[in-house]
């Protein structure tokens, strides 16, 4: 991303066009440029990307000059029928840490200090941390690509990771703290959200007793152009 702050987001680096050809190996991905040569671009997600990654597609790339990186180019959005979709699983956790410290989502306003991967629980670090006096919050973040009929979905792959971070948080919120789930959903054809069940079932049952246990959910999409991706709207939770 660029120092470059649009209205309640972030500003892409200047972006090359090409077509996927394959993506494989979790992190890689081939793209023909639009002058014919094809290169590997690091593909910045461990997720299935199911619903991102149809060869053929439009993608857009950064890149980076830096001599200690192995790959110069990053994938970063792809364009889809319904939508451009942010693939970067790095995007989100910027995103909603600058959406909490300007005051744009007001879900999680009015706290003093926004703190980024800080240790807690057993081994983890919480995506943000969020206090103000006589208050903690605990946020983690979620990227979510995946959407089918209008419903995005949460994980695209099974996720133990994701997983112990639910069990962290309910942990948090019997320690008397606060604690957030937040989805970011990178696209803009989504109108609903929900866990994806009959991927990683397991989530799913843990996500409805986090939310018992008195963790909240928060669900945002976003509006993306090839200028910059922003939060837009909350979209309601459907578990």
């Amino acid at each position: 991303m660029t120092d470059r702050e649009p209205k309640h987001g972030l500003s892409w680096p200047r972006l090359l066009q090409g077509t996927l050809v394959r993506r494989y190996k979790r992190f890689l991905a081939d793209v023909k440029l639009r002058n014919g040569r094809l290169v590997t671009a690091h593909c910045p997600n461990s997720g299935s990307m199911r619903t991102c990654s149809e060869p053929g597609r439009t993608v857009y790339l950064s890149t980076h000059d830096r001599t200690n990186r192995k790959l110069r180019y990053t994938w970063e959005l792809i364009r889809m029928p319904g939508s451009l979709v942010g693939v970067n699983t790095l995007v989100p956790n910027r995103l909603v840490r600058l959406g909490a410290e300007k005051g744009w989502i007001p879900e999680l306003s009015g706290y003093t200090t926004v703190r980024p991967e800080v240790k807690y629980g057993t081994g983890s670090r919480v995506d943000l941390l969020l206090e103000r006096p006589g208050e903690r919050c605990f946020v983690e973040v979620k990227n979510c690509t995946l959407v089918e009929g209008g419903a995005a979905s949460f994980p695209d792959a099974v996720t133990t990771r994701g997983l112990k971070h639910l069990l962290e948080l309910q942990n948090q919120v019997r320690a008397g703290d606060r604690a957030v789930m937040f989805f970011l959903i990178q696209r803009m054809d989504a109108e609903c959200f929900s866990p994806a069940d009959s991927i990683d079932p397991d989530y799913g049952r843990e996500l409805r007793k986090a939310v018992a246990t008195g963790v909240e959910t928060l669900a945002y999409d976003v509006d993306i152009d090839l200028e910059g991706i922003r939060l837009n709207n909350s979209v309601p939770c459907r578990l």
